[in-house]
């Protein structure tokens, strides 16, 4: 099983040090570290981490909140590693989405079980549901009741037998977040939610009264997949 690559953002460079000794012994892989913002935000977007650790309080004018409102935008789920609990810290933190908090000072097996809780619980959500932002707000919308997705130029619409969400991603991004084991490609605008399909015609797959455009590259796929 391929390693959950971690990202560290911390400027104390002992703190740094004794996070990257501790999950390397725990079979992590750490894929990159900053100490401040501005570095951490270039590399995380060339490297696209899957976890991100951010502290706080970094060198310079810009704060691991600020580098925390950048990854909710990015998707990439992060911990927050902290010693601050002043009002106005606890008010900024409430602004942004992260999996959880490691206090400082931490142990190596209390960092290591902070981690593993947090991915694991990331994970479930993850699988059944999908976590998004639509017209400046978040939504959690369970994988099962989306029938299909639809790219419009740099966003996409997620549409439920109730609601039509225009989401500032890409098809191609979002396609990435979805259970694949619950979702195909039926054209290269569209994804569609398998159990939601009633019939197949020519150039068009059916969701009881919706018609979604059919590739011909996709067809067979789709006819093995409802056939299983």
């Amino acid at each position: 099983m391929k390693p959950l690559s971690v990202f560290i953002i911390e400027d104390e460079p002992l703190i740094a040090s004794t996070i990257e000794t501790a999950l390397k012994k725990h079979r992590y892989y750490i894929c990159g570290e900053a100490d401040n913002a501005n570095d951490a935000l270039k590399d995380i977007y060339n490297l696209a981490p899957d976890l991100v650790l951010v502290d706080i309080q970094l060198e310079g004018y810009k704060t691991g909140i600020d580098v925390a409102i950048k990854l909710d935008e990015l998707d990439i789920p992060y911990l927050y590693l902290t010693s601050q609990t002043d009002p106005k810290t606890i008010l900024e933190i409430k602004q942004t989405q992260p999996l959880g908090y490691i206090a400082k000072p931490f142990t190596e097996a209390g960092l290591i079980s902070s981690i593993e809780v947090a991915w694991n619980n990331y994970r479930k959500i993850s699988q059944d549901y999908l976590l998004f932002s639509s017209n400046n707000q978040t939504h959690k919308v369970k994988q099962s009741q989306i029938l299909y997705l639809k790219a419009f130029d740099n966003y996409c619409y997620i549409v439920t037998n109730t609601n039509k969400y225009l989401v500032p991603k890409t098809l191609k991004h979002l396609e990435k977040q979805i259970n694949k084991e619950l979702f195909v490609k039926t054209h290269r605008s569209y994804i569609v939610n398998i159990t939601k399909i009633t019939s197949l015609e020519l150039q068009h797959v059916i969701l009881t009264n919706i018609k979604i455009p059919l590739s011909q590259a996709n067809k067979s796929k789709i006819k093995q997949l409802l056939k299983l």
